[in-house]
């Protein structure tokens, strides 16, 4: 029992890296001479423009960020609350709680990647500071959020599944 749970403390843990990663780094696309995320656009790595209300598209780039924070947080608030229930919760009980917030998680950065994904094209064609992007490809953060997406989804059906034993 010790080994699963050590197992799914560090499932957990790895989900939680790869949020903040993604939610971080600066690789949502990327081409030849540039790179892009949900924070800023860098022409030759060197000349980076912060993204803020000027930008076409603005509120799409506002609700990637916060649903990709919100998932983050929400996988840092299970991991704890799985701690917490570990210790307190009786023997035969199952983690609903974790689960669920688990599963919030995995919503958000779900609707975080698919709105990138759906508007990706809009944002890059239609702004000025993003001149020459284009043609790009998706980078390692977008991806890594999807990959993110299914570790979530997998922790949190495991929590829901796993009862506490002896």
């Amino acid at each position: 029992m010790l080994v699963l749970l050590a197992f799914i403390i560090v499932f957990h843990i790895t989900s939680a890296a790869l949020l903040f990663i993604a939610t971080i780094d600066n690789a949502w696309w990327v081409g030849e001479e540039f790179f892009s995320d949900i924070w800023r656009v860098c022409h030759n790595n060197t000349n980076c423009t912060e993204i803020d209300d000027s930008f076409y598209g603005y509120a799409t780039i506002q609700a990637v960020q916060a649903t990709m924070i919100l998932s983050t947080i929400l996988c840092c608030i299970a991991l704890f609350i799985f701690v917490l229930q570990l210790f307190r919760l009786k023997q035969g009980e199952r983690f609903v709680l974790t689960s669920i917030i688990q599963l919030l998680s995995c919503l958000c950065v779900m609707i975080a990647a698919s709105i990138y994904t759906n508007q990706r094209e809009e944002i890059h064609t239609n702004n000025f500071r993003y001149e020459g992007t284009s043609d790009g490809n998706y980078g390692y953060s977008f991806i890594l959020a999807w990959v993110a997406f299914a570790f979530t989804l997998i922790s949190g059906i495991m929590y829901l599944i796993l009862r506490k034993r002896k």
